[in-house]
């Protein structure tokens, strides 16, 4: 499941709605919206974000975390690492083998560290 998927449902479940209900609310199919929600489906289009957005009449500071939220839940990542140093490639193909063997404590220090080292002045 992707952080924005996440959100979607929570949205959707505090409403008192199925996923049907919503669908056809939205004009998609109830296929597309679990897909969505479950991070099969990719990063919804702008267009399909501000229906949703619409859809639960959210206030600004909610509309932004679901923009935001959406940027970042591409469920297939690529990383090009081409013309990169050696242990830059290494990094990304590691983190490509394993992380599906790395539980959500781990993953959460992880991000923590990767944050702070991106923090820190060049």
């Amino acid at each position: 499941m992707t952080p924005f998927g996440s959100r979607l449902r929570a949205l959707r479940r505090k409403k008192g709605i199925t996923q049907q209900e919503m669908a056809k609310q939205l004009g998609v199919s109830s296929a597309y919206l679990s897909a969505l929600e479950h991070g099969r489906r990719g990063r919804p289009t702008w267009v399909m974000l501000q229906r949703i957005i619409g859809y639960f009449n959210v206030i600004w500071d909610e509309a932004e975390e679901l923009e935001k939220l959406a940027a970042i839940s591409n469920p297939r990542v690529t990383i090009d690492t081409g013309g990169l140093a050696p242990e830059t490639t290494r990094f990304a193909n590691l983190l490509a083998r394993n992380i599906a063997g790395l539980n959500s404590t781990e993953i959460a220090e992880m991000t923590v560290q990767l944050e702070q080292y991106l923090k820190k002045p060049s």
